[in-house]
C-alpha cells in the first residue's frame, strides 16, 4: 500500500559547478543509513556519480535518484532524490528534473556565492514555480562570508532570503550553527563523520545577532496569520516551534521567501539540519497544486490529484540505457497507481505500452516493485517507443500534460569512425545517445555528407564521444567545433526603395516600402506580415517575397 503522502518529499539538489551538491547527497545517504561508508567524489567513490567519466572527472554528467527515509518527531519521512550536474552543458538534467519534482534545495558556495550556473538553475526553477530552500555550503573554507551571499541571493536572484541559521565561526573556526526557530545552538563532532552534535549554549558574541534574526522571523510569520498576530502582540515569545516552521513552511511553498540554512557537508556539519529542513520547509505531493493537462478526444483541459482513486497519468521525464535491462524510462506518478505487466497509453504517440517490470532507482542500482503509486518517481523497462517528455496515462482516461521544453544546441563538430567498417555502428551508438539527451542532435550535412553531431558544449561533446568508445566500442575522428553564432533584430527599420526600369513600351516601375524589426513575442523565427492592400502585387507573386 502507498505510504501517507503527506510524509513524501520528492526534492532536486542544483548548484553551480563545486558548490557540493554530490558531496552533499552522499551525507544524506550516510545519515539515513542508506550507505554505510561516505563516499568522496575527489576519490572516485561518490554513489551518485556512478559513470566512468564521472569518476575520472569528478564531477557529475547524469543526474541520479535515489530513495532515503528519515525519522523526525517520530514520523518516518521518505525523501526522493535527485542529484544533478553543474556544468551548464548538462542543464538538460536540471531542466528535466525539475520539471517533475516538487521541491529544490539550492546550494552556494560561502566563498563562491551566487555564481553563472547558480543563476541559470534558480531561473529553471523559477520557470516551474519550483518551491525551494537554500544552504550556504563550504563554511569551512577560507573566504567563506555566509552574510555576503545571503545578500547575493537578494540581489543577483531577485529572491526575499529569510536566515533560519547562524553560523559560530568561519572558515577555519566552523565548529557549529544556531537554529533560529529552535533558539538553540549545536556543535558536530568530527570524530565520526558528524553523526553525532550536540546541544551547546549560544555563544556570547552572537545572541544579539540572534535575537535580531530570530525577531524577523517571528514578525515574518505574524504578518500573515492573524492569530498568530495576537500571540506576538501579547508576547512574541508565545509563538511556539511548531507554528513557527508552519508559518515559514507555508511562505516557501508559495514562492514568497527562501529559507537560508548554512554548513559544511564535506566536513560533516549541518547536513542533519538541513535534511529536517527538507522535511519541515518543502511540500509534499499534496502541497502542489494538481496537474493539469488536456483530453486529446474532448480538447478540454483536465486536472489530476495527487491521490491513488484518480486515473493513472505520469510524465516520463529521462530516458537512459541500462548494460543490463536495456532501455529504461524514469517516470513521476502524478496520480492513481500502476502495476508492472500493466498496458499504458503513450499520449504522445496514441499507442500502448506494457510496462513489464518496475524499478526503483538508487544510483545504477535496481530494486524491484510491483506497483508504483501517485508522488513516486519510477523507472519503466520493456518498452517500445517511449521518449523524454511523453505522458503515460490510463487507457480509459488520456490526459496530455505539458511537454518539456530544452535549450537548442550551441556547438557543433563532424564525427566519423576511424574504420569503415564502424558506419553503421557509429549511426545505430549516436541515435541511442540522442534518444536520452534531447540537447544531442545528430544530422548529415547535405554538400559534405559528414555526420554532424550538436550539443551544449565541448565538453557536452566530449563525453558523447568518450561514451561511443566505452558503451559501443567505435573510435572517432573529430573535427573542430563550430559554434553557431545568432543575432537578433532590436529595433524596427523601414526602407524605402524606388525602381525605375525603361527598356520600351510602357517600362517597369515600383514603389517598395519594407520594415524589419523584432517578432512578436513568443514567435521563433521569422514572421512575415502581408501589408498589401487593393491587389498592388498580384497574389502569386507574394510567396516569393517570403
Amino acid at each position: 500500500m502507498p505510504e501517507n503522502l503527506t510524509y513524501t518529499r520528492n526534492i532536486g539538489i542544483m548548484a553551480h559547478i563545486d558548490a557540493g551538491k554530490t558531496t552533499t547527497t552522499e551525507r544524506v545517504l550516510y545519515y539515513t543509513g542508506i550507505n554505510y561508508k561516505v563516499g568522496e567524489v575527489h576519490e572516485g567513490t561518490a554513489t551518485m556519480d556512478w559513470m566512468a567519466q564521472e569518476q575520472e572527472r569528478g564531477i557529475t554528467i547524469t543526474s541520479a535518484a535515489t530513495t532515503v527515509y528519515w525519522t523526525t518527531d517520530e514520523q518516518k519521512y521518505r525523501i526522493n532524490i535527485i542529484d544533478t550536474p553543474g556544468h551548464v552543458d548538462f542543464t538538460v538534467e536540471v531542466e528535466r528534473s525539475l520539471r517533475v519534482l516538487d521541491g529544490a534545495v539550492a546550494l552556494f558556495c560561502a566563498v563562491g556565492g551566487v555564481e553563472p550556473q547558480s543563476e541559470t538553475v534558480w531561473r529553471q526553477a523559477d520557470k516551474y514555480n519550483v518551491p525551494r530552500i537554500s544552504f550556504v555550503n563550504k563554511m569551512d573554507r577560507a573566504g567563506a562570508d555566509f552574510y555576503s551571499v545571503v545578500s547575493q541571493i537578494k540581489e543577483k536572484l531577485g529572491a526575499k532570503p529569510v536566515i533560519m541559521q547562524i553560523p559560530i565561526g568561519e572558515e577555519d573556526e566552523f565548529t557549529g550553527l544556531v537554529d533560529l526557530v529552535e533558539n538553540k545552538a549545536y556543535s558536530w563532532d568530527e570524530e565520526d563523520f558528524g553523526v553525532k552534535y550536540t546541544e551547546i549554549p549560544i555563544p556570547e558574541d552572537l545572541k544579539e545577532t540572534v535575537a535580531k534574526y530570530r525577531a524577523e522571523i517571528i514578525e515574518g510569520a505574524a504578518e500573515d496569520n492573524e492569530a498568530l498576530l495576537d500571540k506576538y502582540l501579547e508576547s512574541p515569545d508565545s509563538i511556539s516551534k511548531e507554528e513557527l516552521i508552519e508559518s515559514v513552511r507555508k511562505a516557501t511553498i508559495e514562492l514568497k521567501i527562501t529559507p537560508v540554512f548554512c554548513g559544511s557537508a564535506f566536513k560533516n556539519k549541518g547536513v542533519q539540519k538541513l535534511i529536517d529542513a527538507i522535511i519541515h520547509y518543502l511540500p509534499s505531493p499534496l502541497d502542489i497544486p494538481p496537474v493539469t493537462g488536456e483530453n486529446p478526444f474532448t480538447q478540454k483541459e483536465e486536472t489530476r490529484s495527487a491521490s491513488v482513486e484518480e486515473p493513472f497519468s505520469a510524465l516520463a521525464f529521462k530516458i537512459a540505457t541500462d548494460p543490463f535491462v536495456g532501455r529504461i524510462a524514469y517516470f513521476r506518478v502524478y496520480s492513481g497507481s500502476l502495476k508492472a505487466g500493466s498496458a499504458v497509453l503513450n499520449v504522445n504517440t496514441n499507442k500502448k505500452e506494457r510496462i513489464a517490470r518496475i524499478l526503483q532507482m538508487h544510483a545504477n542500482k535496481r530494486n524491484p516493485v510491483e506497483n508504483i503509486y501517485a508522488g513516486e518517481i519510477g523507472v519503466a523497462v520493456g518498452f517500445k517507443v517511449i521518449r523524454t517528455g511523453d505522458s503515460l496515462t490510463d487507457i480509459k482516461h488520456p490526459l496530455l500534460l505539458e511537454n518539456i521544453k530544452f535549450p537548442e544546441p550551441v556547438i557543433s563538430m563532424a564525427v566519423e569512425p576511424k574504420f569503415q567498417d564502424d558506419v553503421d555502428k557509429l549511426h545505430v551508438g549516436l541515435r541511442k545517445l540522442s534518444e536520452e539527451d534531447p540537447t544531442f542532435i545528430i544530422r548529415t550535412d547535405d554538400e559534405t555528407g559528414q555526420t554532424i553531431i550538436s550539443g551544449m558544449g565541448e565538453l557536452h561533446l566530449d563525453i558523447l564521444t568518450d561514451r561511443l568508445k566505452r558503451e559501443f566500442s567505435i573510435d572517432c575522428n573529430k573535427g573542430t567545433p563550430q559554434v553557431a553564432y545568432k543575432e537578433a533584430v532590436s529595433k524596427t527599420i523601414v526602407h524605402r526603395e524606388i525602381y525605375k526600369k525603361q527598356t520600351g513600351g510602357k517600362g517597369r516601375f515600383a514603389d517598395i516600402t519594407v520594415e524589419i524589426g523584432p517578432a512578436e513575442d513568443g514567435v521563433r523565427g521569422l514572421q512575415f506580415i502581408d501589408g498589401i492592400t487593393g491587389g498592388a502585387i498580384p497574389r502569386e507573386y507574394i510567396h516569393a517575397l517570403m
